[in-house]
């Protein structure tokens, strides 16, 4: 089976123009805690809800002011729709993500997958089970 089969298509997207405050409004609404950042179809980057606490509000960015592209995550770590789906679990796994992004070969953002994504579509709960295991095992925190 293919990451394609599985996917959650049609995916809300903010540009790297957006305002903070707008982000998290969209959040809110949406009732998630990350955005894909584009420009276009292509991803640019990843706002999650902390990048907004962390980088942006700890450090006195005023959210009416501040844009996403200015506090987003830039590496983002995806996989391709015509990908087997042990791909982007292992994927998961080696990175502890929850939630990714996929691209086309065109690397254009086409959806996402998500820990409930294999466990709802795949009809493997043994899988969905061990996956999220070892995307929460603990890691070493920076210092």
């Amino acid at each position: 089976m293919k990451i394609r089969d599985i996917m959650t298509r049609n995916v809300e997207v903010i540009h790297r123009d957006t305002l903070l405050k707008d982000a998290a409004k969209m959040m809110k609404t949406l009732n998630v805690g990350l955005l894909p950042v584009c420009d276009g179809d292509r991803l640019v980057g990843m706002l999650s809800d902390r990048d907004i606490t962390v980088r942006s509000t700890a450090k006195g960015l005023e959210p009416r002011k501040t844009r996403a592209g200015e506090v987003m995550t830039a590496e983002v770590i995806c996989c391709f729709d015509d990908q087997d789906i042990q791909e982007g679990v292992k994927l998961m796994e080696e990175k502890q993500i929850r939630r990714l992004p996929v691209l086309n070969r065109d690397r254009l953002l086409v959806g996402f997958v998500s820990l409930g994504d294999l466990a709802v579509r795949t009809g493997d709960q043994d899988l969905a089970g061990e996956t999220v295991k070892r995307v929460s095992e603990p890691a070493e925190p920076n210092r």
